[in-house]
């Protein structure tokens, strides 16, 4: 059957209705808003990583080992593990996005344990919390992902309020980092690090002062080792000093500013400073030039060493700089030189008002060398201490001397010596040695026996008189002394009070008594009346 496409009904095109999508789409949508929100922000919130290089991981441990600055978690260690060079140990950490200001390049990472260090006891609490790794935030305007580990904890933090300085020594001595450093015996700071120069020639110590004690810091500031106990046994004596407990284990530096540090411009950072071995020498006065004197002397000069004091009259006016010994050829004879430095700022200048001063200094020099000239100025060896021997230079006057044969010309000028007392006395000694030895002892020693055979001579004599008079003397003696006890019997009873004779005595004394009165009686008589001797005693008229 054939269709006819005129029949076919013609076709309406009709407008399509539009549908709404449905709700089970839009929880898709919301999720991927979601994660993308969250993924942004923990993106945002995500803190840098870190690569620190260690020598040794000891106590570290990956997802447990945590980082903190001043106590609070600001990271975790999420890896570990070797350098290509096998040498040191890679520890990648993750911080907190607040961390993201501390990684400057200058910022120090260290591992937290338990140390001993200064005298102070420090991360006792990683006994038993474990290790962790501790962090100092840097000064620097550079940023770093990448650190080098301290193998040791920094003593202090770099934000203490303070100042750092540079003291050079010749050796450490028994300082350490956390030694501490004293002003007026109070702890002002401590040692914070040390190390060779390039040349090897001494030590650099650094040290950190607290604030408010680095202002007491100024230019004139010195400063001496305090380690220990410092004894001292020289010619001026014995000295004992030292700061505290502390520094008498451990060792320590003290500092102070002659006069006082009012009105001192303050020390800028990092100033180098000498170390000076002991309070005395940091804090002697700046002598000027030194006047430089050679003494030839040629007696032993044992216990006589650098250092020791030149002494004029008791006053200290400078010191020993070295000792020697050479050989003249010409007189084929040995000399001591002994160099010497005579400070003459020392001297002050009586008459012109100025005192002390590089002027006087030359004055006072004249003065020394006129004095050699005119009245004998000599030096001396003297002994300073009797216990250890020690000798100093002492400069007198011996006008009996003033003659010598001086090189005016010479320099350093020769000052003339003499001998000292003691060498005097040993040979004052010597000569009553040899006296002594000059003196005929065998023939002194015969005489002496002999005189002391005669003397045991006359000792057993007198023992003998004294047997002979005990045995024939001593009857008659007992004899003698009963008689003579028995007389004085008799007058013991002779003189008692009840005997006759006592009576007899006191009644015959009545009768002189009476007799005496008669006698007196007629005494008066007679001189009133001269007659009455004739014509008898008249009667008195009335």
């Amino acid at each position: 059957m054939t269709l006819d496409p005129s029949e076919f009904p013609e076709a309406t095109a009709v407008a399509r209705r539009r549908r709404l999508p449905q709700l089970v789409w839009l929880v898709p949508f919301v999720a991927a808003v979601l994660g993308g929100w969250l993924l942004l922000d923990f993106m945002a919130q995500r803190g840098p990583t870190v690569v620190i290089s260690f020598l040794s991981a000891e106590g570290l441990e990956p997802g447990k080992t945590r980082i903190r600055y001043k106590d609070v978690d600001i990271g975790e260690v999420k890896q570990i593990a070797l350098s290509q060079d096998r040498s040191r140990v890679l520890v990648t950490a993750k911080l907190v996005k607040q961390a993201e200001d501390f990684l400057a390049a200058d910022t120090r990472f260290w591992v937290v344990r338990p140390r001993v260090s200064g005298g102070r006891i420090s991360g006792l609490g990683t006994l038993l919390s474990g290790a962790y790794i501790g962090l100092d935030i840097g000064k620097s305007e550079e940023t770093s992902r990448e650190f080098v580990g301290l193998e040791v904890a920094p003593i202090l933090a770099s934000d203490l309020p303070g100042r750092q300085f540079v003291l050079r020594a010749d050796d450490i001595g028994s300082l350490d980092i956390g030694s501490p450093v004293y002003y007026r015996r109070m702890q002002a700071g401590e040692v914070v690090a040390h190390e060779l120069d390039r040349s090897g020639g001494n030590v650099a110590i650094k040290v950190f002062i607290h604030a408010p004690y680095d202002r007491f810091v100024s230019t004139r500031t010195r400063f001496w080792n305090a380690s220990g106990v410092d004894i001292s046994l020289d010619a001026n004596g014995v000295r004992l000093q030292s700061q505290s407990l502390l520094s008498v284990m451990l060792g320590g530096i003290a500092f102070e500013t002659p006069g006082g540090s009012s009105g001192e411009a303050e020390a800028p950072l990092n100033a180098a400073f000498v170390l000076h071995p002991d309070r005395a020498l940091a804090l002697k006065a700046p002598d000027g030039v030194p006047m430089l004197m050679t003494l030839n002397f040629g007696e032993s000069i044992r216990g006589l060493t650098p250092g020791a004091p030149v002494n004029f009259r008791g006053i200290d006016v400078g010191e020993v700089l070295g000792v020697g010994v050479e050989y003249e050829q010409g007189r084929d004879w040995f000399h001591f030189p002994v160099r010497i430095a005579v400070y003459t700022e020392r001297f002050g200048l009586r008459g012109d008002g100025k005192g002390r001063g590089r002027e006087s200094g030359g004055r006072v020099e004249q003065g020394l060398l006129k004095a050699m000239r005119e009245r004998g100025l000599r030096a001396q060896l003297r002994t300073g201490n009797l216990l250890t021997g020690q000798l100093y230079v002492a400069l007198d006057f011996f006008p009996e001397l003033k003659q010598s044969g001086v090189d005016w010309s010479k320099r350093p000028l020769e000052l003339p010596t003499v001998r000292g007392n003691f060498e005097n006395l040993q040979d004052s000694l010597a000569k009553i040695l040899g006296k002594l030895e000059k003196l005929p002892l065998d023939e002194i020693a015969g005489d002496l026996r002999t005189v002391l055979k005669s003397l045991d001579h006359s000792v057993n004599s007198l023992d003998k008189l004294a047997q002979r008079v005990e045995g024939e003397l001593a009857p008659e003696l007992v004899a003698g002394l009963k008689d003579l006890r028995s007389t004085l019997g008799s007058v013991e009873r002779l003189l008692a009070s009840d005997a006759p004779l006592q009576q007899d005595m006191r009644e015959a004394l009545r009768e002189v008594a009476r007799a005496a009165q008669s006698f007196r009686t007629l005494s008066d008589t007679l001189e009133h009346q001269p007659s009455a001797i004739i014509w008898g005693k008249s009667e008195d008229k009335r």
